[in-house]
């Protein structure tokens, strides 16, 4: 028999024998990132690597976090077999933020402006109150707090529909969204700010926590897309992921490859052509060595290898493709998060060093053993969501008897 070539042909799939497979992450991955981190030849290359490691992550969780809320803003009845599973990824908040412990601890050693003097130093004295040792760690306890009430208020709102099905659960999601959303754009520029870009404190530039929304977004869009599809094949969303809600996931992934290209390329060209050593060096310092291939990946690999296998309609819902596009972008993703974060420690060039697979396969582990806890503790999509009936194509008209379903081809 040969392979499904669409959503719509796939074969049932059993993943019993992987079960495993997140602790013995857990366990290997946390192995290694001890070994690392207690011993003094590689504690800074731990810092470094735990780090890239965390902003790698904390992609999916504030991925799942906007799209749980833009499903609301615009009222989508597409995107509702997919919100349980962004809201599970947005409630790998409070994880993140135990995860962030060690970033925390090491932080003078990881960031050279905690140990420089303001008087001496005019990029750190501009940048004041922002660039002090207690902003950093009020403001991590902010977003984090933040993030966690939007997630957890969002499930908690969700999980009631499920049971009263009312206009009350309904209506607290959408206004959690409309304020959340402010909220989302203001803690996550600044944890990008103080996280990533604060690594070189000299640096300028006003689009960087834009640039790293897009690549969250990006990469949580493409993986939600093989959960659901792993999900459909095992059984819990059979019956409402159709051709449909495929396609559009795939379009949004395709429309966010395009975003970030225009974002990446925005803040490039804007500080290139300025030409302001104050702003240039960051990128002159990523053209040294290895470090240049890896700009050169980025730019091919992160936008033209799935812009261009996109470009045809049927091959979002292609299920290999979108199988080996998961496996890339997880790689470029990885790949982006480098590139931003290594320089500083790697000046010459790029350098894949164990602990970069040790951390990262520690708190992937981490995280798939928590979400997939939420998984089997609720209900697998909303169970009666308004819209529900309008995604999977049916028709309930009103009668004294109860509603009757008639779908799109109109058997009831």
């Amino acid at each position: 028999m040969s392979s499904p070539t669409t959503t719509t042909e796939l074969a049932p799939l059993d993943l019993s024998k992987w079960r495993k497979v997140p602790m013995i992450l857990i366990v290997l991955g946390g192995i290694g990132s001890a070994v690392g981190a207690f011993s003094e030849s590689t504690r800074l290359q731990f810092g470094y690597s735990w780090l890239q490691a965390f902003m790698f992550c904390l992609s999916f969780t504030m991925g799942g976090m906007f799209l749980t809320m833009a499903h609301h803003l615009f009222d989508a009845s597409w995107s509702i077999p997919l919100r349980r599973i962004n809201e599970h990824l947005s409630c790998l908040a409070p994880v993140m933020a135990v995860l962030f412990i060690p970033i925390a601890l090491m932080a003078k050693s990881l960031y050279p402006w905690m140990t420089s003097n303001p008087a001496e130093d005019h990029a750190l004295a501009s940048k004041l109150p922002l660039l002090t040792m207690p902003m950093f760690y009020a403001i991590a306890v902010f977003c984090f707090v933040c993030w966690t009430v939007i997630a957890f208020g969002l499930r908690g709102a969700s999980l009631r529909q499920d049971v009263t099905g009312g206009a009350a659960p309904t209506l607290r999601m959408r206004m959690i969204s409309a304020i959340g959303i402010f909220v989302f754009a203001l803690t996550f520029t600044l944890a990008a700010i103080l996280w990533m870009k604060a690594l070189m404190h000299e640096w300028f530039s006003t689009m960087y926590g834009v640039w790293y929304f897009a690549a969250s977004t990006w990469i949580t869009l493409i993986t939600v897309y093989n959960i659901a599809l792993i999900l459909k094949r095992m059984g819990p969303l059979s019956e409402v992921m159709k051709e449909k809600q495929f396609y559009f996931q795939g379009s949004v992934f395709f429309a966010f490859t395009v975003f970030y290209a225009y974002v990446t390329f925005a803040q490039y060209f804007i500080i290139w052509n300025a030409n302001m050593p104050e702003e240039t060096f960051w990128y002159v310092l990523r053209e040294k060595g290895s470090w240049w291939d890896i700009s050169m990946l980025i730019i091919f690999g992160h936008f033209f290898v799935p812009f261009l296998a996109l470009l045809r309609i049927d091959a979002k819902l292609t299920p290999w493709l979108m199988a080996f596009l998961a496996i890339w972008a997880w790689i470029m993703h990885f790949c982006d998060m480098s590139f931003n974060i290594m320089p500083v420690f790697h000046k010459e060039g790029f350098v894949l060093h164990w602990l970069d697979l040790t951390t990262l396969a520690f708190m992937v582990g981490v995280l798939a053993t928590v979400f997939l806890k939420y998984f089997a503790a609720h209900p697998p999509y909303p169970l009666r969501d308004p819209r529900m009936a309008e995604n999977l194509g049916v028709y309930l008209p009103p009668g004294p008897t109860g509603p009757s379903y008639i779908s799109e081809s109109g058997a009831h």
